[in-house]
Parts: C-alpha cells; sequence; structure tokens
C-alpha cells in the first residue's frame, strides 16, 4: 500500500509503506531522500509494520522577510585616520593592547614574516601544527621581530585556527609595531 497525503497548509508530505511492498518500493524512496536532503530533513517513524517517512518543509517554497540593518552611528571627518589605523592589521584593543592578526602557515623549514596585508601578517613557522608546538614557535619567533620578551606576547585567539590574534602588552604603539613587522619582511 503506498498512499500519499500532500498537506499544503503545513508543508508536510507523507509516504506510507507497508513491509510487503518495501522492497519495491525501497528505492523510490531512497532517491526521493537523497534529492530533497539538501532543501529538507526526512523523519523516519515504525507504527505496526508501517513505515512512514515524513518530509518536512519549512520554507514552503518561500523567502523569509530580511531582517532590517540597524546602522552604526556614523563617525566624524576627523577620525579618518583612526578608521584607517583600524583597517590595518595592527589594531588596539579596548583595553589599549596591540593586537595583531596574523595568518599562520606551520610546518616551514624556518620561521620567517611572508607578507604584511591589509587583512593580516603572513608568518611561516618552523614547527608542525600539533600539540601548540606552532603556537609556541610562533609566540617564541615575534618576541624575537618585535624585540620583546615571550611573556609580554600572548595569544588571545585562533589557538587551533591559521588565522590568529595575537595580543602585544608592551610600551610599543601600533605604528611601531608595524614598522617592526615591515621591516621583518623577509
Amino acid at each position: 500500500m503506498l498512499s500519499w497525503s500532500n498537506a499544503a497548509l503545513t508543508g508536510i508530505i507523507r509516504v506510507e509503506i507497508t513491509a510487503f511492498n518495501l522492497l519495491t518500493v525501497g528505492g523510490f524512496v531512497s532517491s526521493l531522500i537523497r534529492r530533497s536532503e539538501a532543501q529538507s530533513r526526512f523523519t523516519r517513524t515504525r507504527l505496526l509494520g508501517t513505515t512512514t517517512w515524513e518530509r518536512r518543509c519549512f520554507s514552503g517554497g518561500r523567502q523569509m522577510p530580511r531582517k532590517e540593518m540597524k546602522g552604526k552611528p556614523v563617525a566624524a571627518a576627523g577620525s579618518a585616520a583612526a578608521q584607517t589605523r583600524a583597517a590595518g592589521p595592527v589594531t588596539a584593543d579596548k583595553s589599549g593592547a596591540v593586537t595583531v592578526s596574523v595568518h599562520v602557515k606551520p610546518g616551514s623549514k624556518q620561521s620567517a614574516i611572508t607578507d604584511v596585508s591589509a587583512e593580516a601578517v603572513g608568518v611561516s613557522v618552523g614547527a608542525p601544527p600539533t600539540d601548540g608546538e606552532a603556537n609556541t614557535e610562533l609566540i617564541r619567533y615575534l618576541a624575537d621581530v618585535l624585540d620583546l620578551k615571550k611573556s609580554q606576547i600572548s595569544l588571545s585567539k585562533g589557538s587551533r585556527s591559521r588565522d590568529k590574534l595575537i595580543r602585544v602588552d608592551s610600551s610599543l604603539s601600533q605604528d611601531e609595531v608595524l614598522r617592526r613587522l615591515q621591516e621583518a619582511v623577509g
């Protein structure tokens, strides 16, 4: 027994299959599931020898209304220098410490700064990305480049990612940190 019931208002399509014709219809149901998995969710329930496949269509073919974006206040023209400084890889956080966005390439032959772009500082690290070895080597190398102690540099975000945020706790300004990083580009 194969029965279809389409409830257009609720967006549910049901296919009921008895154990007898599960073999003949099984290929049809599995192909139906494979085709629609990206668009909807299927659930399977077994009641008294009848298997029910239920497809829930949440969108119903309609687009969801867009949420209105609340704009941020527009900055004054005098703070243009602050906006350009925040656009680079070296910024200041809320507490006033300097932060550096870093894109790490672990497993290189030696540690070196490859490039300084508008998004991040590219650093190849001469350590494998296992057990935090690359993070330790990155901190050691940046302390050497910036001429600081290792205790003044910490990993703020991205301990398991290639994109990291490094916090520099020192009296160096953003411009000085950026200048030292650009001088070290090899």
